[in-house]
């Protein structure tokens, strides 16, 4: 079995286009390939104020960005999104990602096996596909029923400091391992697969990773 660690942020578009991928990459392995997939918190501003900021103004301040440079590049992300079906909605705003990651780990923690990759897949829906708030409670609780996961635990997680320090130490982690871009996937703690690469690359990757692993 291979362990997969998908690092990201729910405010990262290339992220949800690099999950689509990484999904239809499995989808396409079956049950070629037994993985262990975890997924890894990762902000791109921890500094995000609750409230958000204003989408295309962070990526003129941020990346000194033009509106012709930001509409190519969502014309980009529209378009290698359509090829594995994930839609790109209109996004307007950026919000803290802190507290859908807490809740991320939590799902690992205490729901089902299955359970923190609906609910990761629920929030870039949300986010990269709809352009609701993640950051708001209500929203995040939403989300968690829609994943299979206690609502009222949800809500008892939001309204506590309960694992910030976890989260802060994953995110502490990656960050010291090397990781300061994101999607990275990395495979059983030694090779990295960063960017979002086509499904097709990702397939014959862990094609080829599991083969060494068996022949060793």
């Amino acid at each position: 079995m291979l362990r997969l660690d998908f690092i990201s942020d729910i405010n990262c578009p290339w992220c949800a286009l690099g999950l689509a991928n990484l999904k239809a990459a499995l989808a396409n392995l079956g049950d070629e390939i037994k993985v262990d997939l975890h997924f890894q918190p990762f902000e791109l501003n921890p500094q995000l104020p609750r409230e958000g900021v204003d989408l295309v103004d962070y990526l003129r301040g941020k990346y000194g960005m033009t509106a012709e440079q930001i509409e190519a590049n969502h014309t980009t992300l529209r378009e290698r999104g359509a090829e594995v079906g994930f839609v790109f909605g209109k996004r307007d705003r950026l919000w803290n990602s802190f507290d859908a990651h807490r809740l991320l780990y939590w799902a690992a923690q205490e729901g089902k096996p299955e359970s923190q990759q609906q609910l990761k897949t629920a929030l870039m829906q949300a986010y990269q596909g709809e352009g609701r708030n993640h950051s708001d409670a209500q929203v995040l609780i939403e989300l968690a029923g829609q994943s299979g996961l206690d609502k009222t635990r949800a809500q008892a997680i939001l309204a506590s400091d309960e694992y910030v320090r976890e989260v802060r130490e994953l995110e502490q982690q990656w960050q010291s391992a090397g990781i300061s871009a994101v999607p990275s996937l990395v495979i059983n703690r030694k090779h990295l697969i960063q960017g979002a690469q086509p499904s097709a690359l990702i397939e014959q990757a862990l094609r080829d990773i599991n083969a060494q692993v068996y022949k060793s």
